[in-house]
C-alpha cells in the first residue's frame, strides 16, 4: 500500500530547539538549588518528556519535585525558551514539495500543543500541515505511541499509510 500522510516531529526534525531547550532546563535546575549541567551535556534531553528528563537530572522520582522543575522550566519556556529556537534550512520548501506530491502532513510532537502552535505559526509553517498534535500540559499523549494512535484514530488514517519522520523509536499500543 502506498504512504498517503507524514508525521513530523519537531524538535530535532524540523526545528533546531536546542538553545531555548537548554536554558529552560539550566533555569529550572538552577531554580531549584543545584547546579546546573553545561548545555551540551542535556542533548539527550531533547524529545523525550519533561518528567522523564528532570527525573533522571533532579535523581528522583519524587512527583513534586519534578513538577515543581516542569512547572518553572514553562514558565522560561512559555515566554522566551520557544523563541530560542530556529528552523532547519530548506523546511518550508520540503513541506510544500511533499504536498505539492499528494502527501497528507502532520505534526506530532511530545511537546505540548500549546507550544507547538505557538512555534508552528512563529515560523510561518501553519499553512504546510493538515493538523498539528502535541501533547496536553498534564502529560496526557506525551508518549509518542499514544499520541500517534490518536492521531491515526482522529484524522481517520490506517497505519499502513502513514510514515513517522523524526523519532529514535515509537511504540504503538
Amino acid at each position: 500500500m502506498l504512504f498517503t500522510a507524514v508525521l513530523f516531529d519537531l524538535d530535532g526534525t524540523l526545528t533546531d530547539p536546542k538553545l531555548g531547550i537548554t536554558r529552560c532546563i539550566q533555569y529550572a535546575v538552577s531554580e531549584l538549588g543545584y547546579k546546573p549541567p553545561e548545555a551540551d551535556e542535556l542533548h539527550w534531553c531533547i524529545g523525550p518528556p519533561l518528567k522523564d528528563s528532570f527525573s533522571q537530572l533532579l535523581k528522583t522520582l519524587d512527583d513534586t519535585a519534578i513538577e515543581q522543575a516542569i512547572l518553572l522550566y514553562r514558565r522560561r519556556f512559555a515566554t522566551i525558551g520557544l523563541f530560542e529556537n530556529s528552523l532547519y534550512p530548506q523546511i518550508p520548501e520540503i513541506l510544500k514539495a511533499i504536498r505539492f506530491a499528494g502527501y497528507k502532513t502532520f505534526v506530532a510532537t511530545s511537546k505540548p500543543y500549546i507550544y507547538t502552535m505557538r512555534i508552528i505559526e512563529y515560523f510561518g509553517l501553519s499553512l504546510l500541515f493538515d493538523g498539528v498534535y502535541g501533547s496536553e500540559l498534564d502529560g496526557s499523549r506525551s508518549i509518542k505511541g499514544d499520541l500517534i494512535y490518536h492521531i491515526l484514530l482522529t484524522e481517520k488514517l490506517l497505519p499502513s499509510t502513514v510514515v513517522m519522520v523524526g523519532d529514535n523509536f515509537v511504540k504503538l499500543c
